[in-house]
């Protein structure tokens, strides 16, 4: 007898053999004449390029304090939460309007917007501008689900899982190749004082060009398929009450991580109590604002009952939040420290200790899409398992 995990897998390659599913080959990476290829790999260069301006800091954290007469350790612990401080909210906002715009437009527009904040870090000389830039600069960690979006309108099922995984792996990547190329070009390459600023505006300079030639180079969906927009940008539909009231459950942690992030910059001593008052107030009329909304779009929905078609179990998704919590927000950790804590620890030249900080992010390379062939053997997140 099987058991019940074993009939899903039985039946999932069952699935795949009638459907001919034999997933993506890594031959197929090399085809560039093939306009699939081509995105996928332009889109792949655009994340590289995101993680790799996103953790510029990371491995100049120390030299900058060197550097710097008026920097201070605390200040760069201030700067590390502000390097993730927008993610969430950012990753909202860019998701409704790649909806709107499609990931060319908002992919490009991302990484030329970001460019800004990242000069303005780089030869910022008061703290209220690295600390502002730094913040902004947070946003394009949101970058991950535009590329995930063009991806799956350019593969077919059966290849996007590794499409995905080999973007995403080469994505994270780019925050290994910063702790590795950034500590040798601001010692070595640029030299001085300076060395640092001219690195992290060197990755600056990378993100405004790859924008301009993203945008030229990339489009939305092949060759008469229609990129599906939404009549409007609204709060996510849900199939029944229950779920409604785990998504409004859902929509605390979102804010609640802005609500953390001004306790531990005033436990650090950079906002005052009335700032951080403030920003309580202000978090909480945001949040009664996402709820509102959610009410507004949901309700008229649920009394007029959804189409079976349509249903879904909200509880999937908060599955996937608490497991994407757990293990990306620990990649963010430690991908922020690694370099500063082997040099210190183990008293490492920043580029040695940037090179072995490197290896962490580098399993992505290959862990990402060995995750396809798990796909593709057992099943998971097949809708009709």
């Amino acid at each position: 007898m099987y058991s019940k995990r074993e009939t899903r897998r039985e039946k999932w390659r069952s699935m795949n053999r009638e459907e001919g599913v034999e997933g993506m080959k890594v031959s197929e990476l090399f085809a560039f004449r093939n306009e699939q290829i081509k995105m996928l790999h332009l889109t792949m260069i655009a994340f590289f390029i995101s993680f790799f301006t996103w953790f510029n800091m990371a491995p100049l954290a120390t030299t900058m304090v060197q550097s710097s007469a008026w920097l201070t350790k605390q200040h760069m612990a201030a700067l590390a939460i502000l390097n993730v401080a927008l993610t969430i909210p950012a990753r909202i906002i860019i998701g409704m309007l790649l909806d709107k715009y499609g990931p060319r437009i908002v992919f490009s527009s991302l990484l030329i917007v970001m460019s800004i904040p990242t000069f303005i870090f780089a030869f910022g000389d008061s703290w209220s501008q690295l600390a502002i830039s730094r913040l902004i600069l947070s946003s394009i960690g949101a970058s991950f689900v535009i590329g995930i979006r063009l991806v799956a309108e350019w593969f077919p099922p059966k290849s996007v899982g590794f499409a995905e995984a080999f973007y995403a792996g080469w994505g994270n990547f780019g925050s290994a190749a910063a702790a590795m190329l950034l500590p040798w070009l601001g010692l070595n390459l640029f030299a001085g004082p300076d060395g640092w600023r001219y690195a992290i505006a060197f990755t600056g300079l990378i993100c405004l060009l790859y924008g301009l030639l993203y945008y030229a180079l990339v489009k939305d969906t092949p060759d008469g398929k229609v990129y599906q927009r939404p009549r409007k940008i609204v709060a996510m539909e849900v199939s029944s009450w229950g779920d409604m009231i785990q998504l409004i459950l859902w929509t605390i942690p979102l804010v609640g991580a802005l609500g953390v992030t001004c306790w531990r910059l005033h436990g650090l001593g950079f906002i005052s109590e009335t700032t951080l008052y403030l920003t309580y107030a202000g978090l909480a009329l945001l949040l009664c604002y996402q709820i509102a909304r959610i009410l507004e779009v949901n309700i008229p929905i649920l009394r007029k009952g959804v189409p079976e078609d349509d249903r879904y179990k909200f509880r999937n998704v908060g599955a996937l939040n608490s497991t994407y919590f757990a293990n990306f927000g620990a990649e963010l950790a430690i991908v922020s420290m690694l370099p500063a804590f082997f040099q210190m620890i183990f008293s490492l030249s920043p580029t040695s200790a940037g090179l072995i900080a490197a290896s962490f992010a580098f399993v992505n390379l290959i862990a990402r899409p060995m995750e396809d062939g798990y796909r593709i053997e057992w099943g998971v997140g097949k809708k009709s398992c």
